[in-house]
Order: structure tokens, then sequence, then C-alpha cells
């Protein structure tokens, strides 16, 4: 099914438009679930255009079918606790109170980007929760299981995969989370 004004072919056909992790771990989940190969799909795109609003507005994207992949972490007794909040591009994720309580942190903070990027193995403006380190959280809001096909990053900045939200959030290690996101005013 088409989804904008973007060509999408299955990931596993083009694994040069996936970051190393990701390209891993799109194989990885297609061996142990027979739906992944054919619903986890990739295009390429302009890199300059990568970013959520310039990328909707420059293929044709509704809002609600772009999903945010974010980063953060907070502290506990000296032990850092790191996560991946996946939220609709329409909502922000509740890092200050949702966040902050499933991480059992004091304060959370987005990561830095450099930190962000180096940590992850993808690049700014395509990271994705799908192949991140080993031992991450992947917290999920219901908004983008219950959203139909979603976009989200491939780990590299000129392309974008699309996948059912509700097969991500069935993707191994995934905690679906009711109100990880508020609403953008």
């Amino acid at each position: 099914m088409p989804l904008g004004s973007l060509t999408w072919t299955p990931a596993l056909d083009r694994p040069d438009l996936l970051a190393a992790g990701t390209a891993d771990a799109v194989r990885r989940w297609a061996t142990a679930s027979d739906d992944v190969a054919a619903a986890v799909r990739v295009t390429e795109i302009d890199p300059d255009l990568a970013d959520t609003a310039a990328l909707t507005a420059a293929y044709d994207l509704p809002l609600d079918a772009s999903a945010n992949c974010v980063l953060v972490a907070g502290r506990r007794a000296g032990e850092e606790r790191v996560a991946a909040a996946v939220v609709l591009a329409s909502t922000r994720a509740d890092v200050n109170n949702a966040i902050k309580r499933l991480l059992d942190v004091r304060k959370a903070s987005f990561m830095a980007m450099d930190r962000a990027v180096e940590d992850s193995g993808m690049e700014y403006g395509g990271i994705t929760p799908i192949g991140l380190p080993e031992g991450w959280r992947v917290l999920v809001d219901a908004r983008v299981r219950d959203a139909g096909d979603v976009v989200v990053g491939s780990g590299l900045r000129r392309s974008k995969i699309t996948l059912p939200g509700a097969l991500l959030a069935r993707m191994p290690g995934v905690e679906v989370v009711e109100d990880l996101a508020l609403p953008v005013s």
C-alpha cells in the first residue's frame, strides 16, 4: 500500500538503505516472525528532508503516519538507564513524567545529539527503534501501535522505513505504553 509520494521496497531487498545494526535486526526479526519480511519496507529520500516537518511536506505524508524515535537517559544510584521512546510526530514524548517514571530516575533528559549518534550507531535524523544496542529499553506509545502504517528512521538520514504500528509494537523487546506522549499544543 502506498504511503505518501514515496516508492517503498521490502527492507531486506535494500540493506544498503539501512544502518548496519538496523539491517541485522530486521534480518533476525524476519527469521523469527514470518510477516516481517514483507511488512517492513524502506525508501530512499533526500537526506536534507529527513526531519519530520520537511519530510511530511515534501513527500505528502500525513503527520500522524510519522513516528519519531528519541533517546532518553537518566541515572539512579549511579546506574545510567537509557530508553528509546517512539511517539507519533503529532505528539511529543512525555520525558518529565511518563518516561522518568518508567526509567525510575529522578531526572530524564534527551540524549545529546553527538552521544545519541555514537551510542546508537545511527545517523541523527534517522534514529530508529529497530537495531538499537542490547539492553536499551524501547518504549512505544500506544498511539503508534494503533496508527496503521508508520514511518520511522532507518538508521540513516537518506532513507526511511515504514511498517504497521501493530507490528512495531510486537518487535522483540518493545514495551507498549499508554500515554507515553502528550499532544502537541
